[in-house]
């Protein structure tokens, strides 16, 4: 896999990593946990001027990519954010974003909105006790009019409580089906819930006789709408690979770092031989990762069976490896990594939680199973 960058994608990752340093370094990100808010809304705002909501929308539409592939520039800003443990909502609104564009002729101001910063969009399709396929839907809709009368709970919605509309996944007459849901609609609930990152939040969203109108559809047909949440997912789990590959990286730079400035009586740690095996093992781990999550974010624009099975593997194998490596790294730090104070379980948090969203890796393994078997039948 070739890992070279253009000039441009050097220059767009760089401007991320500093603004990322300067405005989210993280004693904020504790301050921002400890106040019970998940991002600054203006903080986001700045980051939609650098271009991290700009990629996966056409330059026509006030968008525009840094290269020939959106999704790979959008994984160097996930990486920025696993390296720096940053908030915001840039998986979710990234997965929302792909369906305004699909219909941008009748979303046009809302995707305007959202590419700014200035509305926060949470893509709502998790429910409780189901994965993420598309038939693990129980939220209803019942045709209403041109419409539909929403009824459901969905939960595990990153940046629910601070998102202005929801793109709500439901079942209708014919199968499934796509709205946009404001947050603070008549009959919506939304409860935040607790997780294990400290910043990157969820919420449980409960809808009760919700009725949106024809213009809040966005896709009503069974087609349409699975090719939709294909995507959604597509794009949700390989960006998470690539934040949980950026944070496990960060976290082993800073372990191998310790290991050269700890001593244990009177030699550094990287001097003992098993330590030099478990980070030799660790380092070619996660070369690993960064190749599978590389290769995911550029197989977006090839053939789509190929993109969801460069996907399946990439957040399967990220999600199955670094959960382990970041706890060797708090091991090695020894008992400073296990105390509050230090760095290395917001790391641990981050690559912990990224392996239960957007499919586990046990999830990602069956779908590599069924398209395997789609393709011997």
């Amino acid at each position: 896999m070739d890992f070279e960058l253009s000039d441009d994608q050097r220059l767009f990752r760089s401007t991320t990593r500093e603004f990322l340093a300067k405005s989210v370094p993280l004693d904020v990100v504790r301050g921002l946990a400890a106040s019970g808010v998940g991002f600054d809304r203006a903080w986001w705002r700045q980051g939609a001027e650098l271009g991290w909501t700009a990629p996966l929308v056409p330059e026509r539409l006030g968008g525009g990519s840094v290269s020939a592939v959106p999704m790979a520039d959008l994984a160097l800003v996930a990486m920025e954010f696993g390296r720096a443990c940053a908030p915001g909502p840039l998986i979710t609104t990234s997965a929302v974003l792909t369906s305004l564009v699909r219909e941008q002729n009748r979303f046009a101001d809302l995707l305007a909105a959202v590419l700014s910063g200035e509305t926060i969009a949470a893509w709502a399709h998790y429910e409780p006790g189901h994965g993420l396929g598309p038939a693990a839907v129980d939220t209803v809709a019942v045709p209403e009019g041109a419409g539909f009368r929403i009824s459901g709970v969905k939960d595990r919605v990153e940046c629910g409580d601070q998102a202005d509309v929801l793109l709500v996944s439901a079942r209708g007459p014919q199968g499934p089906v796509q709205v946009l849901i404001a947050a603070d609609a008549p009959g919506v609930t939304v409860t935040p819930t607790w997780t294990l990152d400290l910043v990157r939040r969820t919420a449980k969203v409960s809808l009760v006789d919700v009725v949106v109108g024809e213009d809040a559809v966005v896709q009503r047909y069974p087609g349409e709408t699975a090719a939709a949440l294909e995507t959604q997912v597509q794009v949700a789990a390989a960006l998470t690979a690539a934040e949980s590959t950026g944070a496990a990286e960060h976290a082993f730079d800073l372990t191998v770092r310790w290991m050269f400035d700890r001593y244990t009586f009177g030699r550094q740690l990287a001097s003992y031989q098993a330590l030099k095996h478990r980070a030799a093992e660790h380092k070619t781990s996660l070369e690993a990762c960064r190749a599978t999550a590389w290769a995911a974010a550029n197989a977006f624009h090839g053939d789509p069976t190929r993109t969801a099975e460069t996907v399946s593997v990439a957040k399967s194998y990220i999600g199955a490896v670094v959960p382990g490596l970041l706890q060797d790294c708090v091991q090695i730090h020894g008992g400073i990594g296990v105390t509050w104070e230090h760095d290395m379980h917001l790391y641990l948090r981050r690559v912990t939680l990224g392996r239960a969203l957007y499919g586990t890796p046990e999830e990602h393994r069956r779908r590599l199973t069924d398209l395997l078997d789609r393709k011997v039948a």
